[in-house]
């Protein structure tokens, strides 16, 4: 049935054109909505650490990603409170205990079309960039940098104040 689901199958990639009548911003990049760089949190950082950081730089939502640059996932500030508060985790425990690891991402180059299919399920998505990095001995390989996190509200401000009418 998925297939027969046209928003999963744009989320998916599968498919590029299904609305016959786009809003005048489906087709834009995901890069022209200005993200600010996002707060990265490293996995060893402490749930009490991260309510802290999130809290004093006024960030709902940050990406965990280890040293390597592999994103690991989202922690968020609700669902580290609520994880403490239920006894499910402790504040001294790392936030790897309390991230979401199912998360979906973009690239910059996505259309905003992509971006809101994928929004309508999901709370956010992570914006990365595919960057090709080479080792000491010449190989090379592709690796995902965050460059932003995306929320309805971000799609919403960019469509508001642009509108077309």
């Amino acid at each position: 049935s998925k297939f027969l689901n046209d928003k999963w199958m744009i989320k998916n990639g599968f498919l590029n054109d299904v609305q016959e009548r786009k809003p005048w911003w489906w087709n834009i990049k995901v890069q022209k909505l200005n993200l600010s760089a996002p707060l990265i949190l490293l996995p060893e950082v402490s749930c009490q650490k991260a309510i802290e950081i999130l809290q004093e730089k006024g960030y709902d939502q940050a990406p965990v990603v280890a040293e390597s640059g592999l994103i690991l996932g989202m922690v968020t500030l609700s669902n580290t409170l609520t994880s403490v508060l239920a006894g499910n985790a402790q504040f001294s425990d790392p936030v790897t205990k309390v991230i979401y690891d199912q998360f979906s991402k973009i690239g910059l180059e996505d259309s905003l079309g992509k971006l809101s299919c994928i929004l309508e399920n999901d709370h956010f998505a992570i914006v990365v960039h595919e960057q090709m990095q080479f080792n000491g001995n010449g190989s090379s390989f592709m690796k995902q940098m965050v460059f932003g996190v995306v929320t309805a509200m971000d799609l919403l401000t960019f469509v508001s104040r642009n509108d077309k009418k």
